[in-house]
């Protein structure tokens, strides 16, 4: 057994037995909120919207904050939400929580089971599904907010809390800090959000010190070609033919080309060409996820992708004017997550303190993406953190063991995370963070 799994072990024991503490009264006001909780839960989870079209969303939790007393200001960013709260002399923390749906369709057969539909941005009809869990972030942001608005006797400073939209597609961070979150709103000097995990047990809150999310690029080649007859192959040039030789050799860069030690990954998620049996097509596409943690790696792994899809275009003997096209959708690139070593430390211990050591564990990073970056990078001064709230219910995480690989997985359209507590744990986490630093 691995130490994670005798640690993972240790948290579900300690979930199984853990008894009530004897004086507990954010936990307690925490219990007695969730009623109130699961239903906006549930709400939130059956009415889902796209990324940047988190209307209805964001109104319906603005009103919620407007409610606490927060001054609340809508729209920043299209359809992101910023509720400051002004309480006395001290810092300015910033709590953030992300709005967006997927376009999956449900299969959780979860009765508050999402069954809208909506259009995705290819143009087609699709369900819509909060599959990676933000109906759970949001759920968590407004039982914090209670709480910290009910406690305001207890801390000084400022609390900025905004509810982000457009996550899933990078958009919302950049949109928001465009639209002036630094400048027309207080400026925050700690910044925290955390995400549902489908790798941890519910109620077991996980952190990385250090990079946290990695640098997601996406990458489209058009390998060009001579089309021609299938009979007659040597009248043509082959973009399938070089499309596959291109495949084989991206993977050394990884393999050969990179530090082992800086992890990477180079994946061709579409490689699509032709239409019928006897063609050779003209034009071969693909599609690339590009992953890394430090900026020399993406730089080395981008730059690797142009010289290798050059090089074996001239290989095969494709003329100049014939050579492959390679493009980096920089709009589209988001910057992987650092937690800033302060941060992470102090609050780690906080939540060691408050949930146990059996269920606060040091986790690896990992090779997602999340644009929460951006809020530290537009300031490398602000201190900055996201950690993980395990959401896997207890007994399907007994059934599979450690082998979080036979769960569902963030957005699978039957990943459904155990509601009660991961809200709960992630409320009192949030508040915890927040009293971590504003506390009196």
């Amino acid at each position: 057994m691995t130490l994670r799994s005798h640690l993972l072990a240790g948290a579900l024991l300690c979930l199984m037995t853990a008894t009530p503490a004897s004086a507990d009264p954010l936990g307690d006001a925490v219990a007695a909120d969730m009623p109130s909780l699961l239903t906006l839960y549930r709400d939130l989870h059956a009415n889902p919207e796209l990324s940047m079209e988190e209307f209805k969303t964001s109104a319906k939790l603005a009103a919620e904050a407007k409610k606490l007393g927060f001054d609340v200001t809508t729209g920043v960013g299209k359809t992101g939400v910023v509720a400051e709260m002004e309480n006395g002399p001290g810092p300015v923390v910033m709590l953030r929580a992300d709005m967006d749906g997927l376009p999956v369709v449900e299969q959780t057969g979860l009765p508050y089971a999402s069954k809208v539909k909506g259009t995705s941005r290819a143009g087609g009809e699709t369900g819509i599904m909060h599959a990676c869990g933000h109906d759970t972030h949001m759920t968590a942001w407004v039982g914090a907010a209670r709480r910290l608005a009910a406690t305001r006797d207890q801390w000084s400073g400022t609390l900025v809390m905004i509810l982000q939209p457009g996550e899933e597609t990078s958009e919302g961070a950049k949109a928001m800090l465009e639209d002036g979150l630094y400048t027309r709103f207080p400026k925050p000097a700690y910044v925290i959000a955390f995400h549902d995990a489908a790798a941890l047990p519910a109620g077991v809150v996980g952190y990385s010190n250090g990079y946290a999310l990695a640098n997601v690029d996406s990458v489209d080649i058009t390998v060009k070609g001579v089309g021609g007859h299938g009979a007659y192959p040597h009248t043509t040039r082959d973009p399938i033919v070089l499309g596959a030789r291109i495949v084989g050799a991206l993977q050394t860069l990884v393999s050969r080309e990179n530090d082992p030690q800086s992890p990477a990954v180079v994946t061709v998620g579409s490689f699509h060409s032709g239409a019928k049996h006897n063609i050779i097509s003209d034009e071969a596409t693909m599609l690339l996820t590009v992953r890394s943690y430090s900026d020399e790696t993406r730089r080395l792994l981008l730059d690797g992708i142009e010289r290798i899809v050059r090089g074996e275009a001239i290989a095969a003997g494709m003329p100049e004017d014939r050579m492959p096209v390679v493009t980096i959708r920089e709009a589209e690139y988001t910057p992987a997550v650092f937690n800033t070593d302060k941060l992470t430390t102090s609050t780690a211990a906080l939540f060691t303190e408050r949930f146990g050591p059996e269920r606060v564990i040091a986790t690896p990073a990992v090779m997602g993406g999340e644009d929460f970056s951006r809020y530290h990078l537009a300031d490398k001064s602000i201190e900055s953190l996201i950690f993980w709230v395990g959401g896997v219910p207890m007994d399907k995480w007994r059934a599979a063991g450690d082998d979080a690989s036979k769960l569902p997985s963030l957005h699978s359209p039957y990943w459904a995370p155990d509601p009660e507590p991961t809200i709960a744990t992630a409320t009192e986490a949030m508040v915890t963070a927040a009293m971590g630093i504003l506390g009196k």
